[in-house]
């Protein structure tokens, strides 16, 4: 990622694009937009119409067809962060800034497969041959909404939506971007354990970075907190 100068860092009037992680619905942000105030655009990424046959650039090419016109900041979670970094990569002139949130972030030209360690990399990929992309509700609850109440998690389980196998499997292009990025760690999380996102927020070169004392989900467990961490980022206040 090359740098770029302060005439195209975020503010606090850029509209916001929120990437979410595999399977996860839009609504997931609703409670971060609105503890934000954020008086200007804020759209959540589209999925591609191609569905569980999609590739990683089909999915970034829907979220750049979903994203507030003009330039706009990422705030990508989970896999999404592979998503944003392929966006950025795609349309740079666009991408003012980009926050990571307990995000995978591969190296320049690798995958959300290669993004993980050794043996996790090879049981990922049987179990996608075996299982396909929908992990089990027992394993959803108990690693991805542990720390929510049984509501929220009977939510998430029910409307858990399947990926594509390109969108772990393909790889980023060559080309980084290096605008401005930040980095929010989640200190309790089962699915991204810290030492993991820490190597993520390196291969970001992040140069701003927060940690929550959350599960994978901080927009659902502390929406307030993750809310704060966001405008803190962006430049303008809670």
């Amino acid at each position: 990622m090359a740098a770029r100068d302060d005439a195209v860092m975020s503010t606090p009037r850029d509209p916001i694009l929120f990437i979410s992680g595999a399977g996860l619905p839009a609504w997931i942000w609703d409670d971060v937009h609105q503890r934000m105030g954020w008086p200007h655009e804020v759209q959540v990424a589209a999925r591609p119409s191609r569905g569980v046959e999609g590739s990683l650039r089909d999915y970034a090419e829907a979220a750049i067809g979903s994203a507030p016109t003009g330039r706009f900041a990422i705030v990508a979670h989970s896999a999404g962060g592979v998503i944003g970094a392929e966006v950025a990569r795609l349309a740079p002139e666009r991408v003012s800034a980009f926050l990571a949130v307990t995000a995978v972030i591969p190296k320049a030209a690798g995958s959300f497969i290669s993004a993980m360690p050794v043996p996790n990399r090879w049981l990922l990929n049987v179990a996608m041959r075996v299982a396909g992309t929908r992990p089990p509700a027992s394993a959803i609850r108990g690693r991805l909404a542990h720390r929510l109440d049984d509501q929220a998690a009977g939510r998430l389980i029910a409307e858990f939506t399947p990926e594509s196998p390109g969108l772990y499997r393909d790889r980023t292009g060559h080309r980084s971007w290096s605008g401005r990025r930040g980095y929010v760690l989640a200190a309790q999380d089962r699915e991204l354990p810290v030492a993991l996102q820490r190597r993520c927020a390196q291969r970001l070169g992040h140069a701003w970075a927060d940690t929550l004392d959350t599960g994978h989900l901080p927009m659902l467990e502390a929406p307030r907190a993750l809310a704060s961490s966001i405008t803190r980022f962006l430049g303008a206040r809670p």
